[in-house]
C-alpha cells in the first residue's frame, strides 16, 4: 500500500507563556501560514481567557483553526486532535498556504511528526472500575501508582489530568504495556514533516511573565468566565475543568479557596507545568532551541527546512 506523502508544515511549540502567539502571528504574515492550534486546553469554547486562546484582534491578522470548539463536558485525544489537525493542514496545503502548528502540548505535535500509537481498544470494565477509583481515591493517588508503574509518562502530565492519568493506567492494564512503550514501539508512518521549533526560555526568566499573566487574566475577567462556564456545566469532572487556571478558579467558586490562595495556587501549577513543558521538548532530539521572540531564527529554520 503507498504511504501518502507527509504534509509540509512549520511546528511552534515551548511552554505555556513563552510568546508562542506573538510569533506565531508574524510568522503567519511573512510565510504566508494559516494558525492550528497544538494545545490540549485551547480547544474549549468555554475558557477562552483562561487558556489564553488568541484574541479576536489577533485571528483576524491570519485565519487560525482548533481553537475554542469543545463543549467543557466532551474530552478529546490525541488521536482525535490528531485527525482534526491533518485535516486542517490538507486543506491549508491545497490552498497554497502554510499549516503552522502552534502550542504546548508535546503529545500533539508528536501525533503528528512521529505518528501516535495504535493501541489496542481497551476493555470497558476495566476504564469504569478506574474511574470508580479515580473518584474514590481522587486523581493524585492513582498518579502516584503511575509513577510506580510508568515513571516516564507520569513526569509528563499533572497529578490532577484525571484524563490522562486513567487513559495510561487502562492502557497499562489492558495491554500489559506501558504508554511509554506504545510511543516508542508502535509509531505509524508520519502524516506531516517540518521544522519544530521550540521556545526554550529559563524557569527563572519565565515565571515573573507566568505570574504577571494570571493578574491580567483576572483583570479581563477571567473570574466572570469560570462562573458563565460553571452556568453551563456544574460537573467538577468534567475534562474542561482539568485545566490549570480552570481547576483552582473552579475551587474559589466553590469557597474552597480564597482569590489570593487561588492565585498563589494557579501560580504554583502554571509553573510546574512550565517545567514540565520544558523538560519534555528539551528531551526531543528533533526539536530545535529557539530564543522566545526570536523571528529572524525562526524565518531562517523555515526556508532551511521547507525549501
Amino acid at each position: 500500500m503507498t504511504v501518502p506523502q507527509p504534509i509540509p508544515v512549520f511546528c511552534l511549540a515551548g511552554p505555556t507563556g513563552c510568546g508562542k502567539t506573538e510569533a506565531a502571528l508574524a510568522l503567519a504574515e511573512a510565510l504566508n501560514g494559516e494558525v492550528v492550534n497544538a494545545d490540549s486546553r485551547q480547544v474549549y469554547a468555554d475558557f477562552p481567557l483562561i487558556t489564553a486562546q488568541p484574541s479576536p484582534e489577533e485571528r483576524a491578522r491570519c485565519p487560525h483553526h482548533l481553537y475554542g470548539f469543545l463543549e467543557t463536558s466532551r474530552k478529546i485525544s490525541a488521536g482525535r486532535w490528531a485527525d482534526m489537525a491533518l485535516a486542517a493542514a490538507k486543506d491549508i496545503h491545497a490552498r497554497g498556504r502554510l499549516p503552522l502548528l502552534v502550542g504546548g502540548t508535546g503529545l500533539y505535535f508528536q501525533s503528528l511528526l512521529r505518528g501516535i500509537a495504535e493501541i489496542p481498544p481497551v476493555d470497558a470494565d476495566i476504564s469504569n472500575r478506574l474511574t470508580a477509583r479515580l473518584d474514590a481515591e481522587g486523581a493524585p493517588a492513582l498518579h502516584a501508582e503511575l509513577a510506580r508503574r510508568d515513571p516516564e509518562y507520569a513526569a509528563r502530565i499533572h497529578p490532577n489530568d484525571r484524563q490522562r492519568v486513567v487513559r495510561a493506567l487502562e492502557v497499562l492494564e489492558g495491554t500489559g504495556k506501558t504508554f511509554s512503550w506504545w510511543h516508542a514501539n508502535a509509531m505509524p508512518a508520519p502524516r506531516c514533516a517540518g521544522p519544530l521549533a521550540c521556545f526554550m526560555p529559563s524557569l527563572d526568566a519565565l515565571a515573573p511573565r507566568l505570574a504577571r499573566r494570571i493578574d491580567l487574566m483576572l483583570e479581563a475577567g477571567a473570574l466572570d468566565e469560570a462562573r458563565a462556564a460553571l452556568r453551563r456545566c456544574d460537573d467538577p469532572a468534567a475534562p474542561g475543568w482539568s485545566g490549570i487556571g480552570c481547576a483552582e478558579l473552579l475551587a474559589h467558586l466553590r469557597g474552597r479557596l480564597s482569590l489570593e490562595e487561588c492565585k498563589a495556587l494557579w501560580f504554583k501549577n502554571t509553573r510546574a507545568y512550565a517545567k514540565r513543558q520544558l523538560t519534555w521538548f528539551r528531551a526531543r532530539p528533533e526539536a530545535a532551541p529557539c530564543v522566545p521572540g526570536d523571528i529572524p531564527a525562526l524565518l531562517a529554520l523555515a526556508a532551511a527546512s521547507l525549501a
